[in-house]
């Protein structure tokens, strides 16, 4: 089971075709993918049409969801920002290190196309998706 990361969303729906777009497109397949609540918002958000906003949020619908922000991975997440920082790196987005840590925490690996994510493999132990 992965999670895979808004940014393949987006590429994926935009018909672009990449090593990550081809690997969601075989985990789905198999129905390997599972979503939740960041990445719902993230993706969701961008559509400005209602039909295709409609179609996006089917698709998240036919995935295994979980929430990914409980108190106890908030606390985790805030211990993994300071980390990274600490090891001079700056996190750009608050919601990457709280789907990293999630990810982390469960055992998931992540399918991402985000070069932010690259200092948590390294740092952090995020399993990637390759």
């Amino acid at each position: 089971m992965i999670v895979a990361d808004t940014s393949v969303w987006i590429d994926y729906v935009n018909g672009v075709v990449s090593a990550q777009t081809n690997l969601l497109d075989a985990e789905l397949a198999h129905e390997r993918v599972a979503t939740g609540d960041l990445i719902i918002a993230e993706f969701l958000q961008g559509f400005r049409d209602d039909k295709q906003f409609q179609q996006a949020k089917d698709l998240m619908d036919s995935l295994e969801y979980h929430d990914f922000v409980a108190k106890e991975l908030a606390v985790c997440a805030a211990q993994n920002f300071r980390k990274l920082r600490r090891s001079g790196i700056t996190v750009r987005k608050t919601i990457d290190v709280l789907i990293a840590t999630f990810c982390i925490e469960y055992g998931y690996e992540l399918l991402h196309n985000d070069k932010d994510f690259d200092p948590m493999e390294e740092l952090l132990g995020l399993r990637v998706k390759r």
